[in-house]
């Protein structure tokens, strides 16, 4: 994309921010942010928002490991927290009102993690109860959190996603600002 897909604009402000403060319309505390390539570029937008910001020195090995530094900063501000939600960077169409359903539907019980669902896949955000807390903090390289959910299908709730923007692509920006 020619710069860190974190600074790209939208709508008056970069995608990191923007996302960020989605996240931050639903009831959910703390709100850890996790940066990697370019975090020195990307932290200043960042600013004013009253979330934690985490580093992941180790974001080379992959999605991994910044699951890992972003369960494990959580658990460090907040040692009693009840859920972690993965959200990515690159939603910017996502309904804060989708991450209180994701809430909602975890606190009805019958499940230790929700998935939002988009056909058959399983995408972001995602919930994930205490029991998970463990998998989360030692997984490795470029296995990411589906791959968790997928391990253990009953104990996962699923809840559909309305809208499933994903920018992934110069194309799918393109789509998304025009």
């Amino acid at each position: 994309m020619g710069r860190p897909k974190q600074l790209l604009p939208i709508k008056g402000q970069t995608l990191i921010r923007h996302v960020t403060e989605l996240v931050l319309r639903a009831p959910v505390h703390p709100v850890v942010v996790v940066l990697g390539a370019e975090a020195k570029k990307i932290q200043p937008t960042l600013a004013g928002l009253g979330i934690v910001i985490a580093v992941n020195p180790a974001w080379t090995e992959g999605l991994g490991s910044s699951l890992q530094t972003g369960v494990e900063t959580v658990l460090e501000h907040s040692p009693d927290v009840s859920a972690v939600i993965v959200a990515l960077a690159d939603q910017p169409g996502l309904p804060p009102r989708h991450l209180e359903r994701l809430i909602t539907r975890f606190r009805d019980g019958g499940c230790t993690a929700v998935a939002s669902q988009t056909g058959p896949d399983l995408v972001p955000p995602l919930l994930f109860g205490p029991a998970w807390f463990p998998q989360l903090c030692a997984i490795k390289g470029d296995l990411g959190a589906r791959a968790l959910l997928r391990e253990h299908p009953a104990d996962v709730a699923t809840l559909p996603l309305e809208s499933n923007t994903d920018l992934d692509t110069p194309e799918d920006y393109a789509r998304y600002t025009s």
